[in-house]
């Protein structure tokens, strides 16, 4: 491969015109020959540049609607031709072939086009082929020949070229080959996804993913795993598109558990009550609803003050000085919210390390979505778990029915239940988690775990006894024996909720009414692993 070759012949064609002008007014100062189309080349005329249009490098006009402009061999000839092969030099000559040096490509935006929600159509129409075309061939080629798909490397080609006399060099060639494949493989990815979407088919064949670098990360989950953040360019709020306004860069757990947060505390209505969500480890030590939003944060620490140091912190309301001013109290490593006021900006600037994300929204945790877990050779895919229920969805199974509030603590426990690591249960009082049992191979260790961390925090806090006594209790799938039931009526549950479904739900129901508790089936389950 040559080390550096020169660009002479430049062929731009983009559909965001961002930078255009300024890229295109540069490369002409460097005397470099412009080719273009349509609408690239009119935004490059007015400017008083002097461009060529590829229309007359073909000899045929620009048809069917901008469909047919660049497929030509005098197009592709001059990006694929190897010019140190004496047969390929030779056809160019004899087609009267001049190569292209340059090729500056972005594609129609079909990405934006979907998200927009555009009828069937009007996708289509936004599927470049030409774009993708030249791109392919251009990285193939990338000895000769230097590819740009993205508007943020113009600066660094105009540096390239700056450094090397007006040429380019081989490692910069290879790394924007690489970038163009990638930029490829995710418009294809994107097309192919959509399309199975829009035709009805649950589970293609082939299945594509593609990323954009949010930011590397020093490392993994631990010190010797190399990591990166990447984006998926959906537009769900979350902590993929929240902006930071303090703190040092987020690692790998953070981002794992600060999505954890902010898609649990989602699934509290602002309209309905300030709510807090404190995470550790991906599982919520802490969820509150409160007068206040420091109320809600208090009452959620209150749950699990030890698991709580060094968590995550999700606000379902823009964070306040009041709330600012408690979560300082401790080591906090993130707070997420949908916005901060200038007061708790202010309390939270003295924390250099505290990392401040704001989202300017909740997500919609009713939105469809998807989820993927590799696995050895393979990956999972599953719809994102969006389901919920209601107070008419519930089925009293036992003699006692739950009472009004009772009710609306169940429904609140089952909400977190959906966010807590299989096996799951939780006891909640007032509208407040008051013990979380997590990630156990057996349900009963999860009611005891859970109801153990009660006991413990009623002794830090003082109290005359475990706030579970009192408390409904959450369970993300059946009771499987009546033990585990028999062990949240021991801690002083008054009310369950289950999905029901065991081949023992009758002794499991009989033991409650035994109990004298009452419970609700929910005809649903909430596994997560």
């Amino acid at each position: 491969m040559t080390d550096r070759t020169p660009i002479r012949r430049a062929l731009i064609s983009v559909s965001d015109k961002t930078g255009l002008v300024e890229l295109a007014r540069a490369l002409a100062g460097l005397g470099v020959e412009l080719l273009s189309t349509g609408g690239s080349a009119r935004v490059m005329r007015d400017a008083g540049l002097a461009v060529t249009d590829v229309a007359e490098v073909t000899g045929f006009p620009e048809m069917m609607d901008g469909r047919v402009k660049t497929l030509h061999p005098a197009v592709h000839g001059g990006l694929l031709a190897l010019r140190d092969n004496a047969e390929h030099v030779a056809a160019m000559q004899a087609h009267g072939i001049a190569p292209i040096d340059l090729l500056v490509v972005n594609l129609y935006p079909f990405e934006a086009t979907v998200a927009a929600g555009a009828d069937y159509d009007s996708c289509i129409e936004n599927i470049d082929i030409g774009g993708p075309a030249m791109i392919r061939a251009a990285a193939k080629n990338h000895a000769f020949v230097t590819v740009l798909t993205d508007v943020e490397d113009y600066d660094r080609l105009l540096e390239e070229m700056d450094g090397q006399d007006g040429a380019t060099g081989a490692r910069f060639r290879r790394q924007l080959a690489q970038i163009a494949y990638a930029r490829t493989a995710a418009y294809d990815a994107a097309v192919s996804t959509w399309m199975a979407g829009a035709v009805g088919i649950e589970t293609p064949r082939r299945r594509a993913f593609a990323g954009t670098l949010a930011q590397p990360l020093r490392y993994g989950e631990n010190p010797h795993q190399k990591a990166a953040f990447y984006r998926d360019g959906s537009d769900r709020p979350g902590v993929a598109s929240a902006r930071q306004l303090q703190g040092k860069a987020l690692s790998y757990n953070n981002i794992n558990d600060t999505d954890a947060a902010f898609e649990l505390v989602s699934e509290f209505d602002p309209a309905q009550g300030p709510a807090c969500a404190i995470i550790k480890h991906a599982n919520p030590c802490g969820v509150a609803r409160g007068a206040t939003l420091a109320q809600a944060y208090g009452r959620a620490f209150d749950c699990d003050r030890t698991s709580a140091f060094g968590g995550i912190v999700a606000l379902n309301r823009p964070l306040d000085g009041d709330t600012a001013r408690e979560i300082v109290q401790i080591f906090t490593e993130v707070v997420i919210a949908p916005d901060a006021d200038r007061e708790a900006r202010e309390i939270f600037a003295a924390r250099k390390n505290l990392r401040l994300l704001v989202t300017g929204a909740l997500a919609d945790t009713r939105a469809a979505a998807t989820t993927v877990r590799q696995v050895s050779g393979g990956f999972l895919v599953q719809d994102k778990d969006t389901g919920h229920i209601g107070r008419d969805d519930l089925k009293v199974v036992t003699k006692k029915a739950p009472s009004e509030a009772e009710l609306d603590d169940l429904l609140f426990a089952w909400t977190v239940a959906r966010h807590v690591k299989s096996n799951a249960i939780i006891y909640v009082k007032d509208g407040a988690t008051v013990g979380v049992g997590a990630g156990q191979m057996s349900r009963v260790d999860s009611t005891r775990i859970a109801a153990r961390k009660a006991r413990d925090m009623a002794e830090a806090l003082d109290l005359k006894a475990p706030p579970t006594r009192g408390s409904v209790v959450a369970s993300d799938a059946f009771f499987p024996f009546p033990d585990g039931l028999l062990a949240a009526a021991e801690a002083g549950a008054t009310a369950v909720i289950q999905p029901g479904g065991s081949v023992r739900d009758d002794q499991v129901i009989a033991a409650a009414d035994d109990a004298g508790i009452a419970m609700v089936f929910t005809n649903m389950r909430h596994f997560r692993h």
